[in-house]
């Protein structure tokens, strides 16, 4: 299984690199799939490279289902009453 997060394009760097923002985590990813990057693109992130670009939206969206998913993981869940049907 393959998974690729969205993340916005903050600074183009020389050799086809580029400084992503990941929720408040910058990283530098390749840009050699995507050449036409630009500063403020949300692009799609997989192994360290920007394998296409997104629309601003869609990009929202998918980081708000996975806030959702994190916090949702992190919040501890009620114990079943004993005999209680789960």
């Amino acid at each position: 299984m393959c998974l690729a997060i969205p993340a916005r394009v903050v600074e183009i760097l020389p050799g086809q690199r580029a400084v992503v923002d990941l929720g408040g985590v910058r990283k530098e990813v390749s840009i050699d799939l995507v050449a036409d990057a630009q500063v403020d693109d949300y692009v799609i992130i997989h192994v360290g490279y920007a394998i296409g670009k997104i629309d601003p939206e869609e990009a929202q969206r998918t980081l708000a289902l996975f806030a959702e998913l994190s916090e949702a993981q992190n919040s501890p869940q009620p114990l079943p009453v004993m005999g209680e049907v789960l």
